[in-house]
């Protein structure tokens, strides 16, 4: 029996092209103006974002990617593409595969790079969503993408789709073995935070599950580390406008915990797949900051499995698991 001819897509949020504030706004419009991203009425969003938003975030959006640009450009594009490149490799021998990424806002497009699995003739498609945990505003995206691309399809391919990942042991092995190995090098702090990207409170009450696969991966990655219940907490980053976000959030966190009697601390981004502007600028630079400026003395950030040979295997079970 002949072998299908498969392809694979790995697929990320997204950064702007160049560092410069047209790049960064032309990034931002077309994320923001996702239905999914902003729950808002379109035509009430329309006018917050043309008037209040796009003429003055870019700049400071701009500010923050300066400090974590490099000669490769957004390290969010250029880790997804090696760990593409990775797992590419992982199927190199095998002439029926074909493996790309893409972004769902920005370049490569999901488009683009459905085009060329399309050009591949590929019969099975699986497509992967870097997000570890499901949410709407994230992982539904992706798919609405893929799903109105197929729709001007005449041949549709068998589709895999991977929804989410949080609580596969590789991926909770993988994350209690990036701490563990930075505590055989220096032993672990008073406290570890597992931060995660916040959403607003409301999707949780419409049926979103993003909150509690948070909650349960990272209770599984305490329970791999051994860790009793006062050694570790939870908390959500990233909170936009004036709604009520997923609680509690990392920024007050921070300034309270000094005054707690935490002024050592560890902290990790497990719903991260990739280093990107929000670990590296946001958790790493600015939130540090505060921390060490309300009292705590150690701020440690641990990385994501970004193209680590632990993620590479990960994304290849997820992939072998749904395509087989």
């Amino acid at each position: 029996m002949a072998q299908k001819k498969r392809g694979i897509l790995i697929v990320n949020l997204g950064s702007p092209k160049h560092l410069t504030v047209r790049s960064v706004r032309r990034f931002l419009r077309k994320f923001l103006s996702d239905p999914r991203v902003v729950n808002l009425p379109r035509s009430l969003w329309w006018v917050i974002l043309n008037f209040f938003i796009l003429p003055f975030r870019p700049f400071k959006s701009k500010a923050a990617y300066a400090e974590v640009w490099t000669d490769r450009g957004s390290p969010l594009t250029f880790l997804t593409q090696d760990l593409t490149d990775k797992v590419s490799a992982h199927y190199q021998r095998n002439p029926h595969v074909t493996v790309a990424m893409a972004m769902s806002y920005g370049a490569p497009s999901l488009t683009a790079q459905l085009h060329k699995l399309q050009k591949a003739e590929c019969e099975q498609v699986t497509i992967v969503p870097l997000y570890p945990q499901y949410s709407s505003t994230t992982t539904a995206s992706v798919f609405d993408a893929v799903a109105t691309e197929l729709m001007q399809w005449r041949y549709i391919p068998e589709l895999h789709f991977i929804s989410d990942y949080h609580q596969h042991p590789l991926y909770i092995s993988s994350i209690a073995g990036s701490i563990q190995q930075v505590w055989e090098k220096q032993p672990a702090n008073e406290l570890l935070l597992m931060s995660f990207h916040g959403l607003p409170d409301v999707l949780t009450k419409k049926g979103d599950p993003y909150y509690y696969q948070c909650i349960k991966t990272a209770e599984l990655i305490a329970q791999q580390l051994n860790l009793e219940e006062d050694k570790w907490r939870v908390v959500f980053q990233s909170r936009f406008g004036k709604a009520k976000w997923l609680q509690p959030y990392c920024i007050e966190t921070l300034m309270a915990l000094p005054e707690e009697g935490f002024k050592y601390i560890d902290i990790i981004c497990p719903g991260f797949a990739i280093d990107c502007l929000e670990t590296l600028e946001e958790i790493n630079m600015t939130n540090k900051e505060i921390f060490l400026e309300a009292g705590g003395e150690q701020y440690r950030y641990i990385p994501c499995l970004n193209d680590s040979e632990e993620n590479v295997q990960l994304m290849v079970d997820l992939i072998e698991n749904k395509a087989n």
